[in-house]
């Protein structure tokens, strides 16, 4: 049973919906309406530095944000929703980063190619806690699992159709395979990659030569030529 998910329709039920007086009174009265959402955000992705996302309570990141339980109930039904909005935040920079390939219009799609899945790499370095708590957790609630899944459906898209236009464009082979399954492939692929850098698996820690791995692998899979000279 979900603690804090019980937790949250009770007070959603029997508190009333907290006003400006109510978050006021965190921090000391010097944050607005918006401002208790980013501290609650803040805290616990700070605390995910440190701990595992199921160790984690809504009382350590009410603790942690220094503000009202009425207000945590207020903007997120469980630290699962918390967890959740982590994820938009870091992977709406990923999309960011992704485009740097899939946007690209210079004729050379290798070495945009690297330039994506180098900003990926640093990306998940970036946001490691959070990244790391999704990937170990999104099959422990329903809309982690959906939320998860569309994240890397929506890469899976983006893929798809850059390598349908690259092969309309004859500058990808095409051998008659499904490009949404290779797509999928190599996200998932990605995904598990950074992860385990993320949690510090030795084959993983360096992360230029991981950058390259993944673009070779992507550069054979989708355009059947090698991946071009390797980082420094």
């Amino acid at each position: 049973m979900d603690r804090d998910g019980d937790a949250a329709r009770l007070v959603r039920r029997d508190l009333p919906r907290p006003g400006r007086g109510d978050v006021a009174a965190d921090r000391g009265g010097g944050a607005d309406v918006r401002d208790v959402r980013e501290l609650i955000l803040d805290a616990t992705e700070r605390l995910l530095a440190a701990r595992r996302f199921e160790s984690l309570s809504v009382a350590d990141v009410l603790d942690a944000a220094g503000v009202s339980r009425g207000s945590f109930y207020f903007y997120f039904a469980n630290k699962h929703a918390v967890l959740g909005e982590l994820v938009r935040r870091a992977v709406g920079s990923a999309r960011d980063a992704a485009g740097a390939w899939a946007d690209d219009a210079s004729g050379a799609p290798g070495a945009a190619l690297r330039r994506g899945t180098g900003e990926g790499s640093r990306l998940w370095r970036e946001h490691a806690p959070v990244l790391r708590a999704i990937v170990e957790n999104w099959q422990s609630d329903p809309a982690l699992a959906q939320l998860w899944a569309e994240m890397i459906d929506g890469f899976t898209t983006v893929a798809t159709e850059r390598i349908l236009a690259d092969r309309a464009a004859g500058r990808a082979p095409d051998r008659g395979g499904d490009p949404r399954v290779l797509a999928s492939v190599l996200c998932w692929m990605n995904e598990r990659a950074w992860y385990l850098a993320a949690i510090g698996h030795p084959a993983f820690t360096d992360e230029a030569r991981l950058t390259d791995a993944l673009t070779e692998v992507w550069q054979a899979a989708i355009y059947s030529t090698p991946a071009g000279p390797a980082s420094a």
